[in-house]
């Protein structure tokens, strides 16, 4: 594992994306780390305006995890089904509403471990979960991190826990958090999977994806 750019190269890279994506935050919508938890849960395959949407109703009629823990889970499919996978999804969120209850006081824990001992939720999700809505030092990498921080030069992990242990190397820890979102923006507006726009990117001189192309 190794980040191929000098580590000024790095800061002034991120400095760039901060410049570029001011605004650069979650775009999931909540109000404490139990609506995270859920909306993250949601996420998986599907858009964050989808779950913004679908978890607008949800908590209408589950604001906690012991309403969601008492859900009836044909009807929280009906209406989370169109976040896809809503069989699996209201299984999970259900399961570890309960075990929110009865292992952890009905509050979302605030370690990685023990969240990622909850239902439906990974490593990536953790991480999300620690960092926005606890506050901590910690980076998701989702597909979008993972394709930038590879294409750019950050990482020449193959896994994501792999360029996961890169960033954390090779970034600013109080910059972790925020490079999660900045590269999550420029992925899905410049850096995109299909067709890369190269010609407006701002981190362009740094790239190694644009330097492997100007050499071939």
């Amino acid at each position: 594992m190794a980040c191929s750019l000098r580590p000024k190269d790095v800061r002034k890279l991120i400095d760039l994306l901060e410049e570029q994506y001011p605004d650069a935050a979650p775009e999931l919508d909540f109000d404490n780390a139990f609506e995270l938890l859920v909306a993250v849960v949601l996420s998986a395959q599907c858009t964050d305006v989808r779950v913004n949407q679908v978890t607008k109703v949800l908590f209408m009629h589950y604001p906690d995890a012991k309403a969601l823990a008492a859900a009836n889970q044909a009807e929280l499919e009906g209406i989370i089904k169109s976040c896809g996978l809503f069989r699996s999804k209201a299984r999970n969120l259900i399961a570890a509403a309960k075990m929110l209850v009865e292992t952890f006081g009905g509050e979302v824990p605030s370690t990685r471990q023990e969240l990622m001992s909850l239902p439906g939720v990974g490593r990536k999700s953790a991480n999300v979960i620690t960092s926005c809505a606890m506050g901590s030092d910690a980076i998701a990498v989702d597909t979008h991190v993972f394709r930038v921080s590879r294409r750019i030069g950050l990482s020449d992990g193959e896994t994501v826990l792999a360029v996961e242990q890169d960033l954390m190397a090779y970034t600013p820890q109080p910059k972790w958090s925020q490079l999660h979102h900045l590269l999550i923006f420029h992925g899905r507006r410049c850096c995109k999977a299909r067709k890369p726009q190269c010609d407006e990117c701002t981190v362009a001189s740094f790239c190694l994806y644009e330097r492997k192309k100007k050499k071939n």
